[in-house]
């Protein structure tokens, strides 16, 4: 009869996973199930979700990185998680959608993050079992005084992932077992083979997180979307990242920068031609013209550097403004 081989926290460690899986002599009757967080701060997340998903006899719980994949909260690992999938991506999700929240047989029970003691997992708040932000609010307001895993009392033992304990997983009793051990932080990659619940580590190769910061930073930074942020938004959000260590990164927000100042530099270009374009033409012609309504607001008078800027609130605006008037403006840095 096979086992039940529970891995912690992955994160896209790709290599640190086969070479685990080969320590702990994996065989296809063996159940592997995956505590969560397949992706997210490793080089590898695509080659992780593809194991995964190729392998009879898996099981992924939904952790809070794929939830947020899920539900569309980004931040920078979920941004560069996207670009290491690429094309794939969006199908990628989809399969996560189909995640449960929890697995249990006779011998354990495995969650993501955490459990509410006294009671099965099923029926337990999603947030809490894969460790939102709200669940652990909600847990910490119910065990204000310790963890809830220090009040795990059930005869079942319970393995979980979310908080990393160090390079050593924690067990206690014999029923308790936290084995994120922090493989993308450069710690280890940690299994519980069940039954006998054996524990299995192996070293990561590397501080994988800090790696992948530092070579997604410049794809993350062109991916956002640059031509409709507001005039100060766009300088925020410059200024913010330029504090990278990344030179190619600090290169090409100094050409965000400069072509953000080259576009409103063109204000006054834009109101000189808005006017002698509409002196010349009837109001017939203005109305099939595409800068119809700027052309209208010169005719009026009623057209200064302040009033365009109204219009002009963004990049985008002010190129669509620019072609429309046929003045020729400095396109965004590659």
């Amino acid at each position: 009869m096979g086992r039940t081989v529970i891995v912690g926290d992955i994160h896209g460690c790709f290599d640190e996973l086969m070479e685990l899986l080969e320590k702990v002599d994996l065989r296809p009757d063996d159940l592997l199930v995956s505590v969560g967080d397949l992706v997210d701060r490793g080089p590898a997340p695509g080659e992780v979700v593809g194991f995964f998903r190729a392998r009879p006899n898996s099981v992924v719980v939904m952790g809070n990185h794929e939830r947020k994949h899920v539900r569309g909260i980004f931040s920078y690992a979920q941004e560069i998680t996207r670009l290491q999938l690429g094309g794939g991506y969006a199908e990628t999700v989809e399969w996560m959608r189909t995640l449960p929240y929890f697995f249990e047989n006779e011998d354990v029970r495995v969650v993501h993050a955490a459990l509410v003691p006294g009671g099965p997992p099923a029926g337990q708040r999603e947030e809490i079992l894969c460790g939102t932000t709200s669940g652990e609010r909600e847990l910490a307001a119910l065990f204000p005084d310790g963890h809830w895993h220090d009040r795990y009392t059930d005869d079942k033992p319970v393995v979980f992932g979310h908080h990393v304990t160090g390079r050593e997983p924690l067990i206690r009793d014999g029923r308790v077992f936290g084995i994120d051990t922090g493989a993308c932080h450069g710690w280890n990659l940690t299994a519980l083979c069940v039954p006998g619940f054996a524990v299995h580590s192996v070293a990561a190769r590397a501080d994988h997180w800090s790696a992948v910061k530092r070579e997604w930073q410049l794809p993350v930074l062109k991916t956002k979307p640059w031509r409709d942020f507001a005039w100060s938004e766009l300088s925020e959000k410059a200024a913010r990242f330029s504090g990278t260590s990344d030179a190619a990164s600090q290169e090409w927000l100094r050409a965000v920068e400069e072509w953000a100042t080259g576009l409103r530099a063109l204000a006054p270009v834009l109101v000189d031609v808005a006017h002698r374009v509409s002196a010349r033409l009837t109001p017939d012609e203005i109305r099939r013209h595409p800068a119809a309504p700027v052309l209208f607001q010169a005719r009026s008078g009623r057209l200064d550097q302040t009033a365009l800027a109204k219009r002009c609130a963004t990049p985008r605006r002010t190129l669509e403004v620019a072609a429309a008037l046929g003045v020729a403006a400095p396109g965004p840095p590659g």
